[in-house]
């Protein structure tokens, strides 16, 4: 850990998720902050499929800081589950339910039921920055190269 006092994010729980718990860490030294399906009963998720699943929080990320929700490592090598849209930004200004946007890129249903671990929650701090327009940019070696073009290896 940084040693640091730490950034504190207030979280609301939602009508209806009051059983379920707060973002934690899996382990001590984990970056990401667990998020839990708030579900009413088990959804299946078919191939293809793209759906919204809501977490039951809401949260107050403070002025200079973003949260990230991304996918779990777990759900994507397992299930073939990924998120449409990974990471998925929290803006410091944002006050509705975190949702999740999943996608089944695996060959046969997954279900997901009430308190399942479903993305993770990363909280950064945001530099300052400031766009200076100019006529040229800085040299580098791979210029204005795009997709591909530094090679394979």
């Amino acid at each position: 850990m940084s040693g640091g006092a730490p950034v504190v994010v207030k979280v609301r729980r939602l009508a209806g998720a009051g059983d379920l718990p707060l973002p934690e860490q899996a382990t001590s030294l984990a970056a990401g902050f667990d998020l839990r399906a708030c579900l009413d009963g088990p959804r299946t998720i078919v191939p293809g499929e793209r759906v919204a699943i809501p977490t039951g929080l809401a949260v107050a990320i403070p002025a200079g800081h973003e949260a990230q929700v991304r996918p779990r490592s777990g759900l994507a090598i397992k299930q073939g589950l990924g998120m449409v849209n990974a990471p998925g930004t929290i803006d410091a200004d944002y006050r509705g339910e975190i949702r999740v946007i999943l996608i089944n890129h695996g060959q046969e249903p997954v279900v997901l039921r009430r308190g399942d671990r479903i993305a993770q929650l990363v909280v950064q701090r945001l530099p300052e920055v400031a766009f200076e327009e100019c006529a040229e940019l800085p040299p580098t070696e791979r210029g204005d190269g795009g997709f591909g073009h530094t090679g394979e290896r």
